[in-house]
């Protein structure tokens, strides 16, 4: 099941409330999440694998391209598309360009109105019925990922549209990700958090080294920027900012690892990396990045 929509809509703080666990980095700023990632969820009667996706976006630059290309390959194999809409932010020209998006996926698709806790309720038809005047959705629902709440409801639907067959992943499997790149989403995540606006489009986190032990894991990790002034604003007076960030992902690393980590970082700057296919390849652990046509 593909999950679609805009930039902060609210695709990954779902796929995290579905799985009751954190496997995708979340935060309130555009192109947090750049490639696909996969949560899966497993009971007694069915395996569920969601596909969180990079924000709908008109792609400006080869990180972009990397980003839509992302969105494009998760629908291939899938039964399924979910629309994932912010109702609070009226109905706009973004909106526009994910409801002509949607048309690629020849399957069912369902909207999911998201963030319903922050809205009047009176308000909740009227824009149900604009989106369903708009598109021939398969479902429409009301949810808050945050909240939790409609996501039972949200599951009972995709349950009905699974095919009987054998799991794809054994049944202790929550994500498909390596832990050394979920790692490197981590401190990406707490640099995103932490810094001022220009840095997060900025930043991008490799881990150099990852040595896992019986009670410690060993991590090295080098944080980039585009510019020195970037690189100053993360590192901070005194290297206090830094601090914080490594003190803030390591917590989260130890529960994905389940042992204590030593996490070492380091800040580099390497300018304009996101126009450059080469550095763009070693971000992603599955696939290569097509050159611009």
């Amino acid at each position: 099941m593909a999950i679609v929509g805009r930039a902060n809509a609210g695709k990954s703080t779902l796929v995290n409330a579905m799985l009751g666990r954190k496997v995708t980095i979340v935060s309130a700023k555009p192109q947090t999440t750049r490639l696909r990632v996969h949560g899966i969820i497993n009971s007694d009667d069915a395996q569920i694998v969601m596909i969180d996706t990079p924000g709908l976006q008109k792609a400006e630059s080869g990180l972009g391209r990397q980003m839509m290309h992302e969105t494009q390959q998760a629908l291939e194999g899938i039964d399924s598309l979910a629309l994932i809409v912010d109702a609070t932010v009226p109905f706009g020209r973004g909106d526009q360009f994910s409801m002509k998006w949607i048309e690629k996926f020849q399957g069912p698709v369902d909207l999911l109105l998201n963030k319903i806790d922050r809205m009047p309720k009176h308000e909740l038809l009227p824009l149900m019925e604009r989106y369903g005047a708009a598109y021939n959705f398969g479902e429409i629902i009301p949810i808050s990922a945050l909240k939790g709440d409609g996501l039972v409801a949200l599951l009972d639907v995709w349950k009905s549209r699974l095919k009987e067959g054998p799991r794809y992943f054994p049944e202790d499997q929550f994500t498909d990700q390596p832990e050394r790149f979920m790692a490197a989403e981590f401190v990406r995540e707490k640099v995103i958090q932490e810094t001022k606006a220009e840095v997060p489009h900025a930043v991008m986190v490799m881990v150099d080294n990852f040595e896992e032990g019986e009670t410690l894991t060993r991590i090295e990790a080098t944080i980039y920027v585009e510019r020195e002034g970037q690189k100053g604003i993360v590192i901070g007076q005194g290297g206090l900012m830094l601090k914080k960030i490594g003190t803030s992902a390591r917590k989260d690393i130890e529960k994905l690892v389940g042992t204590k980590v030593f996490l070492g970082l380091r800040v580099k700057v390497l300018e304009n990396w996101r126009q450059r296919t080469s550095i763009l390849q070693q971000m992603d652990w599955h696939r290569e990045i097509p050159e611009e046509s």
